[in-house]
């Protein structure tokens, strides 16, 4: 088999490289994933009661890059979602990321209006602060509040999660789900929040469908790339593994799911709840909240982190500390040194916690890159 590309990973960094060097380079791609379908860990599929299932978690989309946006339209319709998640506080099911309205739920109107003055007064209606920062910079009333937050959405969520304390992390992490002073609900505030209709698979089939695209499934690279002749390949998986873990295995969090069907049309009053202080698991998803599937029956998932484990467990949350880094950096020096054969890309290749849309902007420009190569190297 002659080929120009070996893509390792269907996952949408793979897709999007693929879909882009088959349709605009005319470029042939064998396209090589180890598990049974394409979509990575946004693969979405009918469980055996009918309902749509996300298989790895959630995944709504949402993006600010209108170039991103437009690219993936290209390949599905939308479905209007704005996503809402709650959080159980002392009982109560309250908005998260913690806003104004989550005050009000749990502190008496009085002091609640106390709160909100002095949030707005210290850093303004609308800003979004992340917890340690606004645990650093209180005093007394806020301070209190502070740690209130602290100690009830983030310390025991982020063991349960990590493993780790809020702390011990990059404080990316943390500020991911910063305190939001407003009383905006959503969960993401991106100007394009959608779930594709159908289905994300349907996303990915329309992506990948292109006679220069060739899709292994059930497939490590490494069972067939001794009888495949290809120019160059682009590499999605973990960076450690490709080089056999020369510097030493670079540290992942893992994830698992127990779905469960109820006889009822919904179990919960949004997609998503967390559980911070409660329970093993993190969290409780529903999807036909995402979808909009009208059915009796519901399908739920909890959510268990768990420790990755090389050939056990996938890889979901590359681990964002320092060490970590310069682990990885390491294996960056490996990958420099045969750029012209095999490129990078992708969360588990590049050890970054990437959204969808930052997943689908690094492999558009990748393309860039490679096109302008292209065009420098007409014999290539």
């Amino acid at each position: 088999m002659k080929i120009d590309w070996v893509i390792v990973g269907a996952g949408f960094t793979g897709a999007t490289l693929a879909e882009r060097i088959a349709s605009q380079l005319d470029q042939k791609i064998l396209l090589v994933e180890r598990r049974n379908h394409i979509g990575g860990n946004s693969y979405d599929c009918y469980d055996k009661e009918g309902i749509l299932i996300h298989k790895y978690g959630s995944h709504t989309f949402h993006t600010n890059s209108k170039l991103v946006w437009n690219y993936l339209s290209k390949f599905t319709e939308w479905r209007p979602y704005f996503h809402e998640v709650l959080v159980v506080v002392d009982g109560k099911k309250v908005p998260v990321p913690f806003n104004l309205n989550s005050i009000y739920a749990l502190f008496p109107k009085e002091y609640a209006e106390t709160l909100e003055k002095l949030l707005i007064q210290h850093f303004g209606f609308g800003t979004k602060v992340p917890i340690l920062k606004l645990r650093e910079s209180s005093s007394g009333d806020l301070s209190f509040l502070a740690d209130y937050i602290y100690k009830k959405v983030f310390h025991k969520y982020t063991l349960k999660h990590w493993n780790l304390k809020p702390e011990e992390l990059d404080p990316s992490v943390t500020a991911r789900v910063p305190v939001h002073i407003s009383r905006d609900n959503r969960y993401f505030q991106d100007t394009y929040q959608a779930i594709p209709i159908p289905s994300y698979e349907s996303l990915f089939k329309r992506m990948l469908n292109h006679p220069n695209i060739k899709i292994l499934l059930n497939t490590d690279y490494r069972e067939i790339i001794d009888d495949v002749k290809f120019n160059r390949m682009i590499y999605t998986g973990p960076i450690d593994a490709f080089f056999d873990y020369k510097h030493g295995e670079l540290p992942y969090r893992s994830l698992h799911f127990d779905f469960v069907t109820k006889n009822q049309e919904y179990f919960q009053e949004a997609g998503t709840i967390n559980y911070p202080n409660e329970y093993d698991f993190t969290r409780i998803l529903e999807q036909k909240h995402l979808t909009g599937q009208i059915s009796p029956k519901t399908t739920i998932t909890y959510v268990y982190p768990q420790d990755y484990l090389i050939g056990i467990t996938d890889p979901y949350y590359p681990i964002p500390k320092k060490e970590n880094r310069e682990l990885y950096h390491q294996y960056l020096k490996e990958a420099e040194q045969i750029k012209d054969k095999v490129l990078f890309a992708g969360r588990l290749a590049d050890y970054k916690y990437y959204n969808m849309d930052q997943a689908v902007a690094r492999a558009l420009n990748l393309f860039k890159e490679i096109s302008g190569e292209s065009k420098k190297d007409s014999s290539f």
